[in-house]
């Protein structure tokens, strides 16, 4: 699938397991966080759809409380399953919303992440991965993992280049709304 560049009507955001006990154990978890809330001024600006999931938050607890508060409203889908695609409510969620491209973000790079890339990918959806807003224990299965959902067909990528593609042009409303975020 070629590359192509992404606009604010039919892109959304996905943050998978950005969770307290899972993120203590990552290599980045600051880098992490900080692009994930980047990506979330984003997507508030623009209006942009976000999905959050939650691994097992039993164990592994709640998203963390920063990015709890940067989203428009905390409603994550709970799921055993590492492929988010295999989750009726993942599924369902994603199915209400005219989405072609995907800003794929949050942990284990070459677990869940992976998985639901390439799934998504699978069912024609047009994959973006922010490479500092993904994550893993280690930075050899970060490594592992990028290059795997790039060879499956995804666009790996950085976030202001995510950024800079919604914005379009300096000048707008929306390009001061984020002049922080891109500082």
């Amino acid at each position: 699938m070629a590359i192509s560049l992404l606009n604010k009507e039919n892109t959304g955001l996905i943050i998978v397991d950005a969770q307290e006990k899972l993120m203590q154990v990552m290599g980045q978890k600051e880098r992490v966080t900080d692009r994930i809330l980047k990506l979330l001024d984003l997507a508030r600006v623009f209006h942009l759809p976000v999905i959050l999931t939650e691994q097992y938050s039993k164990y592994l607890g709640p998203t963390l409380p920063a990015i709890q508060e940067s989203l428009p409203v905390y409603e994550p889908i709970e799921k055993l399953h590492f492929n988010c695609c295999d989750v009726d409510a993942f599924n369902d969620s994603l199915e209400t919303r005219e989405l072609q491209n995907i800003i794929l973000t949050g942990v284990e790079t070459h677990i869940c992440v992976f998985q639901t890339c390439v799934a998504l990918l699978e069912r024609g959806y047009r994959v973006h991965i922010p490479h500092h807003a993904v994550d893993s224990r280690t930075e050899d299965n970060w490594q592992i993992g990028l290059s795997l959902m790039q060879k499956a067909g995804a666009t790996i990528t950085s976030t202001e280049t995510i950024i800079f593609q919604i914005l379009k042009k300096a000048g707008t409303t929306e390009f001061k709304a984020l002049l922080q975020t891109i500082k």
